[in-house]
Protein backbone atom coordinates (compact mmCIF):
# COMPACT_ATOMS: atom_id res chain seq x y z
CA UNK A 1 0.00 0.00 0.00
CA UNK A 2 2.94 2.30 0.67
CA UNK A 3 2.72 5.33 -1.63
CA UNK A 4 -0.29 4.15 -3.62
CA UNK A 5 -3.12 5.53 -1.50
CA UNK A 6 -4.99 2.26 -2.11
CA UNK A 7 -5.23 -0.99 -0.23
CA UNK A 8 -6.61 -4.51 -0.30
CA UNK A 9 -10.37 -4.64 -0.95
CA UNK A 10 -12.64 -6.45 1.50
CA UNK A 11 -13.58 -10.07 0.67
CA UNK A 12 -16.31 -10.36 -1.98
CA UNK A 13 -19.76 -10.39 -0.34
CA UNK A 14 -21.96 -13.51 -0.61
CA UNK A 15 -24.16 -13.56 -3.67
CA UNK A 16 -27.00 -11.08 -3.24
CA UNK A 17 -25.50 -9.46 -0.12
CA UNK A 18 -23.88 -6.08 -0.53
CA UNK A 19 -21.78 -4.85 -3.42
CA UNK A 20 -18.23 -5.46 -4.55
CA UNK A 21 -15.87 -2.45 -4.77
CA UNK A 22 -16.79 -0.17 -7.64
CA UNK A 23 -14.53 -0.16 -10.71
CA UNK A 24 -11.60 2.22 -10.27
CA UNK A 25 -8.22 3.01 -11.81
CA UNK A 26 -6.42 0.92 -9.17
CA UNK A 27 -6.12 -2.86 -9.16
CA UNK A 28 -5.18 -5.20 -6.32
CA UNK A 29 -3.09 -7.94 -7.96
CA UNK A 30 -2.16 -11.14 -6.11
CA UNK A 31 0.41 -13.79 -7.06
CA UNK A 32 3.08 -11.46 -8.38
CA UNK A 33 5.78 -9.30 -6.86
CA UNK A 34 9.44 -9.24 -5.78
CA UNK A 35 9.10 -12.33 -3.57
CA UNK A 36 8.39 -14.45 -6.67
CA UNK A 37 11.06 -12.84 -8.82
CA UNK A 38 8.98 -10.14 -10.53
CA UNK A 39 10.15 -6.56 -10.07
CA UNK A 40 7.79 -3.60 -10.06
CA UNK A 41 9.27 -2.63 -13.43
CA UNK A 42 8.33 -6.07 -14.81
CA UNK A 43 4.77 -5.60 -13.57
CA UNK A 44 4.53 -2.06 -14.92
CA UNK A 45 5.67 -3.25 -18.37
CA UNK A 46 3.11 -6.07 -18.47
CA UNK A 47 0.17 -3.87 -17.45
CA UNK A 48 1.24 -0.98 -19.71
CA UNK A 49 -0.24 -2.94 -22.62
CA UNK A 50 -3.67 -1.79 -21.39
CA UNK A 51 -2.95 1.89 -20.75
CA UNK A 52 -0.65 4.31 -18.97
CA UNK A 53 0.41 2.99 -15.56
CA UNK A 54 0.67 5.69 -12.90
CA UNK A 55 2.47 3.48 -10.38
CA UNK A 56 3.13 0.02 -8.99
CA UNK A 57 3.37 -0.39 -5.21
CA UNK A 58 3.61 -3.24 -2.74
CA UNK A 59 0.16 -4.00 -1.31
CA UNK A 60 1.67 -5.23 1.97
CA UNK A 61 4.92 -6.66 3.29
CA UNK A 62 4.50 -10.07 1.65
CA UNK A 63 6.17 -9.29 -1.67
CA UNK A 64 3.52 -11.28 -3.57
CA UNK A 65 0.73 -8.70 -3.83
CA UNK A 66 0.83 -5.29 -5.51
CA UNK A 67 -1.33 -2.29 -6.27
CA UNK A 68 -1.29 -1.28 -9.95
CA UNK A 69 -2.62 2.23 -10.57
CA UNK A 70 -3.64 3.32 -14.07
CA UNK A 71 -4.25 6.87 -15.23
CA UNK A 72 -7.71 5.91 -16.52
CA UNK A 73 -10.34 3.51 -15.07
CA UNK A 74 -10.95 2.09 -18.57
CA UNK A 75 -7.36 0.77 -18.67
CA UNK A 76 -7.84 -0.95 -15.33
CA UNK A 77 -11.07 -2.49 -16.58
CA UNK A 78 -9.34 -3.81 -19.70
CA UNK A 79 -6.49 -5.31 -17.65
CA UNK A 80 -8.95 -6.93 -15.26
CA UNK A 81 -10.93 -8.45 -18.14
CA UNK A 82 -7.83 -9.80 -19.90
CA UNK A 83 -5.72 -11.04 -16.97
CA UNK A 84 -7.85 -12.02 -13.99
CA UNK A 85 -7.59 -15.77 -13.42
CA UNK A 86 -5.44 -16.25 -16.50
CA UNK A 87 -1.70 -16.79 -17.01
CA UNK A 88 0.13 -13.61 -17.95
CA UNK A 89 2.77 -14.20 -20.63
CA UNK A 90 4.58 -10.99 -19.68
CA UNK A 91 4.94 -12.15 -16.06
CA UNK A 92 6.44 -15.60 -16.51
CA UNK A 93 3.02 -17.18 -17.09
CA UNK A 94 1.81 -16.52 -13.55
CA UNK A 95 -1.94 -16.77 -13.01
CA UNK A 96 -2.99 -13.42 -11.57
CA UNK A 97 -5.86 -12.84 -9.15
CA UNK A 98 -7.17 -9.30 -9.56
CA UNK A 99 -9.76 -7.16 -7.83
CA UNK A 100 -10.47 -3.46 -7.86
CA UNK A 101 -8.57 -1.79 -5.06
CA UNK A 102 -10.15 0.63 -2.61
CA UNK A 103 -8.77 3.93 -1.21
CA UNK A 104 -6.78 3.38 1.98
CA UNK A 105 -7.97 5.03 5.15
CA UNK A 106 -5.29 7.45 6.32
CA UNK A 107 -3.39 6.21 9.35
CA UNK A 108 -1.83 8.43 11.93
CA UNK A 109 1.90 7.96 11.43
CA UNK A 110 3.80 6.65 14.44
CA UNK A 111 7.24 8.19 14.37
CA UNK A 112 7.08 8.72 10.61
CA UNK A 113 8.95 6.57 8.13
CA UNK A 114 11.86 4.62 9.53
CA UNK A 115 15.10 4.91 7.54
CA UNK A 116 17.37 1.87 7.60
CA UNK A 117 21.02 2.44 8.44
CA UNK A 118 23.75 0.36 6.79
CA UNK A 119 26.41 1.02 9.44
CA UNK A 120 26.56 1.38 13.21
CA UNK A 121 27.71 5.00 12.95
CA UNK A 122 24.69 5.81 10.80
CA UNK A 123 22.42 3.96 13.24
CA UNK A 124 23.61 6.10 16.15
CA UNK A 125 22.71 3.83 19.08
CA UNK A 126 25.44 4.01 21.75
CA UNK A 127 27.24 0.72 22.26
CA UNK A 128 26.13 -0.87 18.97
CA UNK A 129 28.88 -1.95 16.57
CA UNK A 130 28.58 -3.73 13.22
CA UNK A 131 31.37 -5.39 11.23
CA UNK A 132 30.42 -6.54 7.69
CA UNK A 133 32.14 -9.62 6.21
CA UNK A 134 33.27 -10.76 9.66
CA UNK A 135 33.66 -14.24 8.18
CA UNK A 136 34.37 -15.32 4.61
CA UNK A 137 31.85 -17.12 2.40
CA UNK A 138 33.83 -20.33 2.88
CA UNK A 139 33.83 -19.94 6.67
CA UNK A 140 30.09 -19.25 6.56
CA UNK A 141 29.48 -22.57 4.78
CA UNK A 142 31.69 -24.40 7.29
CA UNK A 143 29.73 -22.96 10.22
CA UNK A 144 26.38 -23.81 8.65
CA UNK A 145 27.51 -27.35 7.88
CA UNK A 146 28.72 -27.77 11.46
CA UNK A 147 25.37 -26.86 13.03
CA UNK A 148 23.39 -28.77 10.41
CA UNK A 149 25.28 -31.88 11.48
CA UNK A 150 24.04 -31.40 15.04
CA UNK A 151 20.51 -31.84 16.45
CA UNK A 152 18.11 -28.90 16.36
CA UNK A 153 15.41 -28.16 18.92
CA UNK A 154 12.13 -26.95 17.36
CA UNK A 155 10.29 -23.95 18.78
CA UNK A 156 7.00 -22.51 17.53
CA UNK A 157 8.49 -20.63 14.56
CA UNK A 158 12.19 -21.46 14.49
CA UNK A 159 14.85 -24.03 15.42
CA UNK A 160 17.59 -23.54 18.00
CA UNK A 161 20.76 -25.09 19.42
CA UNK A 162 22.36 -24.21 22.78
CA UNK A 163 25.96 -24.59 23.87
CA UNK A 164 27.64 -23.84 27.20
CA UNK A 165 24.34 -23.16 28.95
CA UNK A 166 20.79 -23.71 27.73
CA UNK A 167 18.58 -20.66 27.40
CA UNK A 168 15.23 -21.13 29.17
CA UNK A 169 12.55 -19.36 27.16
CA UNK A 170 9.91 -19.60 29.89
CA UNK A 171 11.99 -17.45 32.26
CA UNK A 172 14.17 -15.69 29.64
CA UNK A 173 17.16 -16.78 31.69
CA UNK A 174 19.66 -19.63 32.08
CA UNK A 175 20.31 -22.12 34.84
CA UNK A 176 23.89 -21.20 35.69
CA UNK A 177 24.27 -24.46 37.63
CA UNK A 178 23.60 -26.58 34.52
CA UNK A 179 26.82 -26.30 32.51
CA UNK A 180 26.59 -28.14 29.18
CA UNK A 181 30.30 -28.06 28.45
CA UNK A 182 32.76 -25.84 26.61
CA UNK A 183 31.71 -24.09 23.41
CA UNK A 184 32.25 -26.29 20.32
CA UNK A 185 35.57 -26.18 18.45
CA UNK A 186 33.94 -24.92 15.23
CA UNK A 187 33.44 -21.45 16.78
CA UNK A 188 36.99 -21.11 18.17
CA UNK A 189 38.08 -18.78 15.34
CA UNK A 190 35.01 -16.59 15.89
CA UNK A 191 35.76 -16.23 19.61
CA UNK A 192 39.37 -15.28 18.83
CA UNK A 193 38.25 -12.60 16.35
CA UNK A 194 35.69 -10.93 18.62
CA UNK A 195 38.52 -10.00 20.97
CA UNK A 196 39.17 -7.13 18.53
CA UNK A 197 35.86 -5.42 19.35
CA UNK A 198 35.86 -2.23 21.49
CA UNK A 199 35.99 -3.14 25.17
CA UNK A 200 36.51 -6.86 24.60
CA UNK A 201 40.12 -6.79 25.78
CA UNK A 202 39.02 -5.50 29.20
CA UNK A 203 37.59 -8.90 30.15
CA UNK A 204 39.68 -10.67 32.78
CA UNK A 205 37.91 -14.02 32.34
CA UNK A 206 36.31 -15.77 29.39
CA UNK A 207 34.67 -13.25 27.08
CA UNK A 208 31.77 -15.59 26.22
CA UNK A 209 30.63 -18.97 27.53
CA UNK A 210 27.14 -19.38 26.07
CA UNK A 211 26.06 -19.78 22.43
CA UNK A 212 22.55 -19.88 21.00
CA UNK A 213 22.16 -20.77 17.33
CA UNK A 214 18.83 -19.67 15.84
CA UNK A 215 17.48 -20.70 12.43
CA UNK A 216 14.79 -18.33 11.15
CA UNK A 217 12.70 -19.41 8.12
CA UNK A 218 11.87 -16.71 5.59
CA UNK A 219 9.39 -14.21 7.06
CA UNK A 220 10.03 -15.15 10.70
CA UNK A 221 11.42 -12.44 12.97
CA UNK A 222 12.01 -11.80 16.63
CA UNK A 223 9.80 -10.16 19.25
CA UNK A 224 11.03 -6.89 20.82
CA UNK A 225 13.13 -7.65 23.89
CA UNK A 226 16.16 -6.77 25.97
CA UNK A 227 18.33 -9.76 26.80
CA UNK A 228 17.69 -10.27 30.52
CA UNK A 229 20.22 -8.24 32.51
CA UNK A 230 20.46 -10.81 35.30
CA UNK A 231 21.11 -13.61 32.80
CA UNK A 232 24.01 -12.19 30.80
CA UNK A 233 26.93 -9.79 31.11
CA UNK A 234 27.18 -6.62 29.06
CA UNK A 235 28.62 -7.73 25.71
CA UNK A 236 26.40 -9.71 23.32
CA UNK A 237 27.70 -10.73 19.88
CA UNK A 238 25.44 -11.88 17.03
CA UNK A 239 26.76 -13.30 13.78
CA UNK A 240 24.30 -13.37 10.84
CA UNK A 241 24.67 -16.19 8.32
CA UNK A 242 22.85 -17.42 5.18
CA UNK A 243 20.44 -14.49 4.83
CA UNK A 244 19.95 -10.76 5.54
CA UNK A 245 17.42 -8.98 7.74
CA UNK A 246 16.63 -5.63 9.31
CA UNK A 247 17.07 -5.27 13.06
CA UNK A 248 15.13 -2.50 14.74
CA UNK A 249 16.13 -0.93 18.05
CA UNK A 250 13.46 0.64 20.24
CA UNK A 251 13.81 2.68 23.41
CA UNK A 252 10.74 3.10 25.60
CA UNK A 253 11.54 6.06 27.90
CA UNK A 254 8.40 5.52 29.97
CA UNK A 255 8.56 1.77 29.73
CA UNK A 256 10.60 -0.88 31.44
CA UNK A 257 12.76 -3.88 30.55
CA UNK A 258 9.58 -5.50 29.19
CA UNK A 259 8.36 -4.19 25.84
CA UNK A 260 4.62 -3.39 25.45
CA UNK A 261 4.21 -6.46 23.25
CA UNK A 262 5.70 -8.66 25.96
CA UNK A 263 3.35 -7.25 28.58
CA UNK A 264 0.18 -7.62 26.50
CA UNK A 265 1.08 -11.08 25.24
CA UNK A 266 0.89 -10.07 21.58
CA UNK A 267 3.54 -9.65 18.93
CA UNK A 268 2.48 -7.02 16.44
CA UNK A 269 4.57 -4.56 14.47
CA UNK A 270 2.05 -1.82 15.24
CA UNK A 271 2.46 -1.83 19.01
CA UNK A 272 4.09 1.46 19.96
CA UNK A 273 4.31 4.02 22.72
CA UNK A 274 4.06 7.72 21.83
CA UNK A 275 7.57 8.39 23.14
CA UNK A 276 9.16 5.28 21.59
CA UNK A 277 12.44 6.02 19.79
CA UNK A 278 12.94 3.70 16.81
CA UNK A 279 16.05 3.07 14.74
CA UNK A 280 16.85 0.30 12.30
CA UNK A 281 19.97 -1.22 10.77
CA UNK A 282 20.52 -3.68 7.92
CA UNK A 283 22.34 -6.89 8.87
CA UNK A 284 23.91 -8.48 5.76
CA UNK A 285 25.00 -12.12 5.75
CA UNK A 286 28.38 -12.77 7.42
CA UNK A 287 28.17 -9.57 9.51
CA UNK A 288 28.85 -9.46 13.25
CA UNK A 289 26.81 -7.22 15.55
CA UNK A 290 27.95 -6.22 19.04
CA UNK A 291 25.40 -4.94 21.54
CA UNK A 292 27.01 -3.32 24.57
CA UNK A 293 26.45 -0.45 27.00
CA UNK A 294 23.27 1.53 26.46
CA UNK A 295 22.41 -0.31 23.25
CA UNK A 296 22.43 -3.64 25.09
CA UNK A 297 20.92 -2.55 28.40
CA UNK A 298 18.32 0.10 27.48
CA UNK A 299 17.21 -0.57 23.88
CA UNK A 300 14.90 -3.40 22.85
CA UNK A 301 16.00 -5.15 19.68
CA UNK A 302 13.50 -6.59 17.26
CA UNK A 303 13.42 -8.27 13.83
CA UNK A 304 10.20 -7.49 11.88
CA UNK A 305 8.32 -10.51 10.56
CA UNK A 306 8.74 -9.69 6.86
CA UNK A 307 9.71 -11.66 3.75
CA UNK A 308 11.21 -8.60 2.10
CA UNK A 309 12.90 -5.50 3.49
CA UNK A 310 13.15 -1.97 2.09
CA UNK A 311 16.67 -0.62 2.48
CA UNK A 312 17.04 2.86 1.06
CA UNK A 313 14.37 2.20 -1.57
CA UNK A 314 15.95 -1.10 -2.60
CA UNK A 315 13.78 -4.17 -2.09
CA UNK A 316 15.81 -6.98 -0.53
CA UNK A 317 14.26 -10.42 -0.37
CA UNK A 318 15.01 -12.50 2.70
CA UNK A 319 16.57 -15.89 2.18
CA UNK A 320 14.83 -19.21 2.76
CA UNK A 321 16.70 -19.25 6.07
CA UNK A 322 18.76 -16.97 8.26
CA UNK A 323 21.00 -18.49 10.93
CA UNK A 324 22.35 -16.40 13.79
CA UNK A 325 25.11 -17.32 16.24
CA UNK A 326 24.59 -15.32 19.45
CA UNK A 327 27.50 -15.38 21.91
CA UNK A 328 26.99 -14.26 25.52
CA UNK A 329 28.65 -14.47 28.93
CA UNK A 330 26.42 -15.88 31.68
CA UNK A 331 26.16 -13.59 34.70
CA UNK A 332 26.73 -15.26 38.05
CA UNK A 333 25.20 -12.52 40.21
CA UNK A 334 22.77 -9.63 40.08
CA UNK A 335 23.16 -6.80 37.56
CA UNK A 336 24.05 -3.37 38.93
CA UNK A 337 24.14 -1.44 35.64
CA UNK A 338 23.29 2.26 35.40
CA UNK A 339 20.08 1.52 33.49
CA UNK A 340 17.96 0.49 36.45
CA UNK A 341 14.68 1.33 34.72
CA UNK A 342 15.34 -1.44 32.21
CA UNK A 343 17.04 -3.86 34.62
CA UNK A 344 15.16 -6.87 35.98
CA UNK A 345 17.66 -7.20 38.87
CA UNK A 346 16.98 -3.67 40.08
CA UNK A 347 13.22 -3.69 39.45
CA UNK A 348 12.58 -6.62 41.79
Amino acid sequence: MAGSGYTRPPPPPPLGEGAAPAPSAALYVANCGPAVGLTHDDIRAAFAAFGEVAGVHGADGSGVRVIVRFREPAAAEAAMSALHGRPCAGLAGRVLHIRYSVPAKPKAPVGGSLPVATSASELGVPGIYLVPDFVTAAEEQELLAAVDNRPWKSLAKRRVQHYGFEFLYETRNVDSKQFLGELPPFVSKIIDKIMSFPGANKCTSKLVDQLTVNEYPCGVGLSPHIDTHSAFEEMIFSLSLAGPCIMEFRKYPKGSWRAPSMVSGTDKDSIEEPQCIRKAVFLPPRSMLLMSGEGRYAWHHYIPHHKIDDVGGQVIKRNTRRVSFTFRKVRMGLCDCEYGQFCDSQSK
